[in-house]
């Protein structure tokens, strides 16, 4: 059964405590979802937390805390697929994964310092609800591309499933897709079936020092259109970087090739560890700015750089998406969308995330469907309730 404690409230200032409900099944979960709908209560869903800051601040009396749902529930290493609980830590994972020479491909974050929360607490549900991709998805994708299959309770208090537990599954509209980065909004996740990809046992991590952003970014996306397959293409402090992985003789011939890519210019070596940074944030863990994310063509990464002029930025994925440190909100939005690209407000205090907005205001038709697939998915809203735009 499913227990309730009160507990301190710090990101809902709307009220001075919140009922915590603790829910260790899917069976629990179910129950509080259909008492939810009898009281017309709705829900913060919390797993380890790392991310509360994250998105538009809520205000609602009830947290439901799915955290002591975790757990490897089955792992072939073999067919390259594992299903998980919600609240498994995403280091447990990847370390069990690792004992058998895979990995996750999107490579996800650890943003809980971003957000003022411990290191290495984040969740596998948390990664998958917040998109929370890493440097590696420029070779293997992101969080959408490696959800094969979930189960879930919906508004109406049903447990369900969709898609499947097998890397070729086409048939039927793609939920899974749906839920990536949806913010916890539409459904309570309660298993997770992703696809991993086996790690290569030797990687090597270069850098060109002292490029510009023009020179810089075209340069990554010269290596990334190569066969080269890199795992790791970024651009911070004045500097290029650039990962590649593979066997012994593999790799030394892409090493080979990457020298012959970047012609002129000095490649050094590099701390691997640069890639983990640049996925975290870490350049911005002491900015007092507000801290935007951009996802953007690569073609117009150099030019939007330029355009906001930002004294604190990092690029990642060969320009594809952009980290920039500033308060100028306006010129943030206007770039952003001359550029063609989405322009996420990552951190800031709550007042300034309730006011400004996290996420582009949507064109009414598009607003208008994201609304009907909430109100499918939750028809009374029960679920994180605002987290992205205002209702929703």
């Amino acid at each position: 059964m499913s227990k309730r404690a009160g507990c301190p409230l710090r990101t809902c200032r709307a009220f001075e405590r919140m009922n915590r409900i603790s829910a260790a099944t899917e069976a629990d979960i179910v129950e509080e979802v259909q008492g939810a709908r009898a009281r017309r209560t709705a829900f913060e869903i919390v797993g380890a937390g790392s991310k509360r800051n994250y998105g538009r601040p809520i205000s609602c009396r009830d947290l439901l805390d799915v955290s002591s749902l975790k757990g490897i529930v089955a792992y072939q290493p073999e067919e390259l697929i594992v299903t998980v609980l919600p609240g498994t830590p995403v280091v447990e994972l990847e370390a069990a994964l690792a004992e058998k020479g895979q990995r996750l491909g999107f490579d996800p974050p650890d943003w809980g310092p971003l957000f003022g929360s411990s290191p290495q607490i984040g969740t596998i549900a948390g990664a998958i609800s917040t998109d929370a991709c890493g440097p590696a998805r420029v070779r293997y994708g992101a969080v959408r591309d490696q959800l094969l299959g979930f189960r879930a309770v919906n508004g109406l208090g049903e447990a369900f499933k969709a898609g499947g537990k097998v890397v070729k599954n086409v048939t039927g509209f793609d939920i899974p897709k749906l839920v990536c980065g949806a913010f916890g909004t539409l459904c309570i996740l309660t298993e997770l079936t992703l696809r991993v990809f086996p790690k290569p046992s030797r990687e090597r991590t270069f850098a060109i020092r002292d490029i510009g952003p023009e020179e810089g970014f075209a340069l990554l996306r010269k290596v990334w259109a190569s066969p080269l397959e890199a795992t790791g293409l970024g651009f911070c402090a004045d500097s290029v970087v650039m990962r590649v992985e593979g066997e012994e003789g593999p790799l030394a011939e892409k090493v080979s090739m990457l020298k012959n890519l970047c012609g002129h210019h000095a490649l050094e070596s590099a701390d691997g560890e640069v890639f983990r940074a640049i996925g975290n944030g870490d350049a911005f863990l002491k900015s007092s700015k507000e801290l935007w994310r951009l996802s953007i063509p690569p073609s117009k990464a150099a030019d939007v750089v330029a355009r906001i002029g930002a004294s604190l930025w990092v690029g990642d994925c060969a320009g594809a998406i952009l980290w920039l440190a500033t308060n100028d909100l306006q010129m943030v939005r206007e770039v952003a969308g001359a550029a063609g690209s989405h322009a996420t407000l990552m951190k800031a205090d709550a007042a300034k995330r309730a006011a400004l907005g996290v996420f582009e205001a949507e064109d009414p038709a598009r607003a208008q469907l994201t609304r009907s697939v909430k109100a499918a998915f939750d028809p009374l809203g029960l679920f994180n309730p605002g987290r992205m735009w205002d209702g929703v």
